[in-house]
């Protein structure tokens, strides 16, 4: 008896997994506002290992992001990572914005909140050492400082500094 009742909740587990195969998930890659411009050498490498996937419109989806419940979890996870910031759009933010989220990413690159640990844990290539948590929080750093130059400065090439993201 117990093995007919254990047979039937596994075929009901069966078919309820297939049937949520076929319920869709958008894993579009909407268009950029424009060519992102990463910061050269090292920052630019260590943002597109580690944070281009959920804050971009350049998500490398998986194989998996076409498997649930993986496809529910991941699309939900880079919906909210570009609701949060999104180097696809960043040339459509004020600099007053861009200063708020260049703040927002050294908090969270050297409190070791980014890259979040369900992210790295796939993709060990976007795991931070504490040199390229400096690197990045650098990066920001001299970002901001180049936002706040006067009015008729800003644009002009900085002398140590890479461009923002988006920036032409």
């Amino acid at each position: 008896m117990e093995t007919k009742v254990l047979g039937r909740a596994m075929a009901g587990v069966a078919v309820v997994l297939a049937g949520i195969q076929l319920v869709p998930v958008d894993r579009a890659n909407p268009p950029a506002d424009g060519p992102m411009a990463l910061p050269a050498g090292e920052a630019g490498r260590i943002l597109e290992a580690a944070c281009m996937d959920c804050h971009s419109h350049e998500t490398v989806w998986p194989w998996y992001a076409r498997v649930a419940p993986a496809k529910f979890l991941l699309a939900n996870h880079v919906n909210e990572g570009r609701r949060a910031l999104n180097f696809s759009t960043w040339g459509q933010r004020t600099p007053d914005r861009q200063d708020h989220k260049l703040e927002e990413i050294v908090e969270m690159v050297e409190s070791g909140e980014m890259p979040e640990g369900s992210y790295t844990w796939m993709h060990p290539e976007a795991r931070l050492t504490d040199a390229e948590r400096q690197v990045l929080v650098e990066w920001a750093e001299a970002e901001r400082a180049r936002l706040q130059l006067p009015a008729d400065t800003v644009g002009a090439p900085a002398a140590d500094t890479a461009a923002a993201p988006g920036a032409d």
